[in-house]
């Protein structure tokens, strides 16, 4: 079910360190049933698109990173998992520091790194390869919990062709053997 709030509503909750989470009932019913692939872009950052010339990612401070909202978009998020008893048996981030702050800021297990989820925003030469890479690693998925991946808007519009919000994204049942890979069952983030 998803909540809609006045503006005034949501700018008391963002006042006090509150914002509601949301997800679709087939998103979450899909969650409860383990063996699903979420991926979520990352919280909200800085105003701009890319990153700044000569951005490093191995240098967080070269970057665009998270604002407080975003943070608290991710922690959210973590708690919607949590209070639905959603299994995540594993977290990968993109490299990109937003992607990982918000993959920790989740909470939802130990934050690995998956190069295929890294931004495509300025790479178009790395979009064909990358999101016929990650479609057949999402194919794969088959653990018994939900994979959890943290990217950009980039790669999620490049493998379903939406564009969720910031700590928004989709639940996608793995298709092994189609061309996509999976197909999407519901939706999933914070916000109302």
């Amino acid at each position: 079910m998803i909540i809609r709030l006045s503006a005034f509503a949501l700018a008391f909750l963002l006042a006090v360190g509150c914002v509601p989470a949301s997800a679709d009932e087939a998103g979450l019913a899909a969650l409860k049933l383990g063996g699903h692939v979420m991926i979520v872009r990352h919280g909200l950052t800085t105003p701009g698109f890319g990153d700044p010339p000569n951005f490093r990612l191995d240098d967080c401070a070269t970057q665009r990173n998270l604002i407080e909202e975003g943070r608290e978009q991710a922690r959210t998020l973590g708690r919607l998992l949590r209070e639905q008893k959603i299994a995540v048996e594993r977290v990968l981030s993109s490299q990109w520091c937003r992607a990982r702050e918000t993959a920790k800021l989740i909470d939802a297990g130990e934050v690995g790194l998956l190069a295929l989820s890294n931004n495509l925003y300025g790479r178009p030469q790395q979009r064909e390869a990358q999101t016929r890479e990650l479609r057949a690693a999402i194919a794969a998925w088959n653990g018994k919990g939900n994979l959890l991946l943290v990217s950009h808007g980039s790669v999620i519009f490049s493998i379903t062709g939406k564009s969720p919000s910031e700590a928004e994204g989709y639940v996608l049942k793995p298709m092994p053997g189609t061309e996509q890979g999976f197909v999407i069952v519901g939706t999933i983030g914070p916000g109302g």
